[in-house]
């Protein structure tokens, strides 16, 4: 049977190549994984709008020169400059960066989910190439079998015991599990694409997958309080209100009076007609200013967009939450059919394998059954796959149910 290419890559290569864990793949993905990377600058961006929201407006200075010099007791006035600084309402600063500082408390929950996404992903498409590797794994030993099964079953017509039916019946399901065994390989192929892929590695990367998974019968560790605890889109969520209620808060502190405060400097020229006191003394004059908050049209508005934007969140929060929550369930059952299914697959795989060995000893005697060797030989290999797949379905679920109660272990970058 011909094989790809890159599966006899990975045959020869596997035990020369370090073995990978799950744990390194998702270490890489943390590392590598555009997604992530993407999601913490905009992250940092956010951080740095703290900064710029909480600072002063810039001072204005204007400079006069009087073409027709005004004269005063003191002499002619020549020049004039002003400086002036305005200061928002009491708090408004703070206001702002408040709204600030909780708008890039959101972008970290993000960051933190897309994270948790992302490593959830890399489970998703890990668990499947699990499961057809175990397929392919289990088809092959079929066929070492069936290949004995057509010794025993050429012996038994050369010795006259049964017709060439027998040999025949075992060849046709060799062909069968040889196609099926290609599909199998050439399904790998995308699917190798797509974990390379979610790691920013080369399509052409050797995936190295552990064959070892055993479903964990032990009692179940996850909390569904943990949810709305600790789910980084909902407390996202929770921070995106907090940041409204510091802009609804800032709008209307932008309907209050800015104060400002500023001098005022006029160069005077002496007067020579006259000697007297002070004569040509610049002026100076402290000044404070006060905007007056008339057009309060655009605050209104503003006030009220932050309102409904609060109201909006909180909604969608509360959508969030009976998502996750139905989620939950139906993972844990999930989880729990696992459980069960592969306790039972385990029994039947021992008393499947139990009537084999007495069948087969049977038809080395009397050179009868041998049909029921083969239909008990595929109802083996049936449960075999069947615990293959159920230990991915296992598997997923519990990744499943790690992300939305964001039970996600820390992966360290290499």
């Amino acid at each position: 049977m011909k094989q790809p290419i890159y599966i006899l890559i990975l045959l020869v290569l596997g035990l020369s190549l370090k073995a990978q864990t799950l744990d390194d793949y998702l270490a890489e993905a943390i590392e590598s994984n555009p997604s992530i990377q993407a999601s913490y600058l905009e992250f940092e961006a956010a951080l740095t709008r703290v900064s710029q929201e909480n600072a002063l407006p810039d001072p204005t200075i204007s400079i006069g020169y009087f073409v027709s010099p005004i004269e005063t007791r003191v002499g002619s006035q020549q020049a004039k400059i002003s400086l002036t600084q305005m200061f928002p309402w009491f708090g408004s600063l703070s206001a702002k960066d408040d709204a600030a500082a909780f708008l890039a408390e959101s972008k970290f929950h993000q960051f933190v989910n897309t994270k948790n996404e992302v490593l959830l992903q890399v489970k998703e498409s890990y668990y499947p190439i699990y499961e057809i590797e175990e397929h392919i794994k289990w088809q092959l030993e079929n066929i070492q079998i069936l290949n004995s099964y057509k010794d025993l079953a050429t012996t038994s017509f050369s010795n006259g015991k049964s017709s060439m039916t027998d040999v025949l019946r075992v060849d046709i399901m060799i062909d069968d599990i040889e196609t099926e065994i290609k599909l199998l390989q050439d399904n790998l192929v995308p699917l190798y694409i797509s974990f390379n892929r979610l790691l920013n590695k080369p399509d052409s990367s050797i995936v190295i997958i552990a064959d070892n998974l055993k479903i964990d019968q032990s009692a179940f560790t996850f909390s569904k309080d943990s949810i709305a605890a600790h789910n980084p889109l909902i407390n996202a969520v929770d921070a995106k209100i907090r940041s409204m209620e510091a802009n609804e808060s800032v709008a209307k502190k932008n309907g209050l009076p800015k104060i400002g405060v500023g001098i005022d400097y006029v160069f005077i020229n002496e007067r020579t007609d006259i000697d007297i006191p002070n004569n040509g003394q610049d002026a100076f004059m402290p000044m404070v200013s006060f905007s007056i908050p008339i057009f309060r049209g655009k605050n209104n508005a503003q006030i009220e967009e932050a309102q409904i934007l609060q109201s909006a969140l909180s909604y969608k929060k509360v959508e969030l939450e009976n998502s996750f929550i139905s989620n939950y369930e139906n993972y844990s059952f999930e989880l729990y059919k696992a459980q069960e299914l592969d306790k039972l697959y385990e029994e039947q795989i021992k008393k499947t394998e139990q009537v084999i060995k007495i069948l087969y000893t049977e038809y080395g005697n009397s050179g009868k059954d041998f049909e029921e060797i083969l239909r008990m030989q595929q109802q083996l290999l049936k449960y075999e796959m069947a615990k293959a797949t159920i230990t991915k379905a296992f598997f997923l679920a519990q990744a499943r149910l790690e992300y939305i109660t964001s039970k996600t272990e820390n992966y360290e970058t290499k």
